[in-house]
């Protein structure tokens, strides 16, 4: 009764808005009390939409133009360590580049294809505000991202804070024999320790569900870095006998990180709010598996609200079964075919002293892409 009672309020309220009185007589204004209606609906649909907020993530569409002060999304932790640690965030921002790359190679032939959207603060847009498997992928490659630029930077001389692992000193044996550490070893512990510091700040913040899931994945990425630290070594000795080694551990290229976790995103965890909150076995058994609350959307259609852009227009195999085969990206709207002609380089060949030649080639191929959705017919029927 009571909302009903507000309703009719605001019904004779408009009204009295729209009528005037002048000399004794009504007189009607232009303004309407729909619109006010409208007005007031879009006010509420705007204050109850969940907001998609601006991530640290955006610091590498930012380049060189790293200002602490300026970097929307960073919580007051993560801007503290910004400004006392201006050079770490050129090298985050690098990295940011290079792990969104390798996110939208792991998914190029999958509906989410890792799209990210211009001068967008949060980077990924609402897909990121379910907790889907998509979101513990980005979650994860993220927080291994910062920990592969900053144990680089480290070990490359580009910050004051940190260098190379200075515990890997002595004698140590492996399966070749005895050797000796020396060169340069990865810090990787540095760059651990420091993303958990910046990463994890924003997560720290809030004790729910989503939190915990996040601060999950991030940490199964920074581990996935270390999973893939190699033992490289030089030989020493009368015509490279290698009687004697001097070896350091170095980070694999991030390609096998990228590789590893995309598995780990095809055997996700499903969990349960309980399950986060309170099973310490559950924590225990998946600690290094990635974990996701909600089912995700199906990207076939361009749907705001979910933060799918559609595939229609993507580019498909019309022989392959695979996410990539039309029948699955285009999800059985078909697909239109169109020829191309291809330009490549043939017939390379090495000429003495030092250089490659090549042929140019043409050919034609054909290029299937998704059609757009089709709206039904009756829709149009008035």
């Amino acid at each position: 009764m009571k909302g009903r009672n507000m309703f009719c309020l605001m019904k004779s309220r408009s009204l009295s808005d729209s009528m005037g009185i002048r000399n004794g007589t009504k007189i009607r204004h232009h303004s309407k009390p729909i619109s006010k209606l409208y007005f007031i609906f879009i006010l509420l649909l705007l204050i109850f939409t969940p907001r998609v907020d601006s991530s640290w993530w955006y610091i590498g569409a930012l380049g060189a133009r790293v200002i602490c002060d300026n970097i929307p999304g960073l919580v007051s932790k993560q801007r503290q360590l910004c400004q006392q640690h201006p050079d770490l965030m050129q090298s985050i921002g690098e990295g940011a580049k290079e792990w969104i790359r390798e996110c939208q190679h792991q998914f190029r032939h999958h509906r989410w294809n890792c799209s990210t959207l211009d001068r967008d603060h949060t980077v990924f847009g609402r897909v990121m505000l379910r907790s889907s498997r998509e979101a513990a992928f980005v979650y994860a490659i993220s927080s291994a991202g910062v920990v592969y630029a900053i144990t680089r930077a480290c070990s490359q001389g580009e910050l004051k804070i940190c260098n190379c692992d200075s515990h890997k000193r002595g004698r140590e044996n492996d399966e070749r024999g005895t050797f000796d550490w020396g060169g340069c070893s990865d810090n990787i512990n540095y760059g651990i320790k420091f993303a958990k510091a910046f990463v994890d700040a924003r997560e720290r913040m809030v004790k729910d569900a989503r939190a915990r899931m996040n601060l999950h994945n991030n940490r199964c990425g920074r581990m996935a870095v270390k999973r893939f630290m190699k033992l490289e070594c030089k030989c020493h000795g009368v015509s490279g006998s290698c009687s004697l080694r001097t070896c350091w551990l170095a980070m694999s290229d991030f390609r096998r990180t990228g590789d590893y976790l995309r598995k780990k995103y095809n055997t996700a965890i499903e969990v349960t709010m309980n399950q986060i909150a309170a099973d310490r076995d559950f924590k225990e058994s998946s600690k290094n598996e990635l974990v996701y609350i909600e089912n995700s959307p199906d990207y076939c259609l361009m749907d705001p609200t979910a933060g799918s852009l559609g595939t229609a227009g993507r580019v498909c195999n019309k022989s392959s079964r695979g996410t990539d085969g039309c029948e699955v990206m285009c999800c059985g709207r078909g697909y239109d075919t169109m020829r191309v002609k291809r330009v490549t380089k043939c017939d390379c060949k090495f000429k003495w002293c030092c250089a490659v030649e090549c042929s140019v080639c043409e050919e034609v191929v054909d290029v299937h892409t998704c059609k757009p959705h089709r709206r039904p017919d009756w829709l149009d029927i008035t």
